[in-house]
């Protein structure tokens, strides 16, 4: 049994969680919760850096980075349904790649909020991250991953994943601007059910 450990609200651990589901894997990988902020959590001897996701292999052996963890259950499941063996491999890597870069300038404005005081925040910082998500928007709105008849990939659910976060932290404030997206994701949302199952609570 893999041990995912991972918070409810975390969204590089959601996109390992919605990968799960999506290859049909539940029964070989158990939920377990870490505190990233608890000092006592054996997350950080596991995992070095204390983040999450991290995956823990039944020999104890821990892999982190949620795209470390994605290949490892591609190469596991072996049909590549996450990332193609085509033509289309470098292109679902260029979109996950894209949406982990849109979660990381969302979550640094989460974490500026969450850890610095008022008076210490860097407004210009701040809109340098802003103008990253936007722009990540912007190029997912003319160029949308593309559906495969081999399933669900990689890139498709990293782009949920992040608009999903942008969401649950801001409102959904893209919305109004980007309805390609909006609507990209609706159909997502009906077409993979791990999405709904694993979003955090509102």
């Amino acid at each position: 049994m893999l041990s995912l450990r991972t918070s409810i609200a975390s969204p590089f651990g959601r996109k390992v969680r919605i990968a799960v589901e999506v290859l049909g894997l539940q029964e070989f990988v158990r939920l377990d919760p870490a505190d990233t902020s608890d000092a006592s959590d054996s997350l950080r001897q596991q995992n070095p850096l204390g983040k999450v996701p991290t995956l823990v292999l039944p020999d104890g052996q821990a892999l982190f980075d949620s795209r470390v963890i994605i290949e490892y259950l591609d190469l596991m499941d072996g049909r590549g349904i996450l990332i193609p063996s085509t033509e289309d491999r470098i292109r679902v890597l260029r979109h996950q790649a894209l949406a982990d870069g849109l979660l990381d300038a969302a979550l640094l404005q989460v974490y500026e909020a969450r850890f610095r005081p008022e008076s210490h925040r860097l407004a210009s910082w701040l809109d340098y991250q802003r103008e990253k998500v936007e722009r990540a928007l912007k190029a997912f709105a003319s160029d949308l991953p593309v559906q495969r008849s081999a399933g669900v990939h990689i890139g498709e659910i990293g782009l949920a994943v992040a608009l999903g976060y942008l969401d649950f932290r801001f409102q959904g404030n893209w919305r109004t601007a980007h309805p390609v997206l909006a609507d990209w994701l609706q159909g997502f949302d009906r077409r993979v059910p791990a999405f709904g199952s694993t979003a955090p609570p509102s």
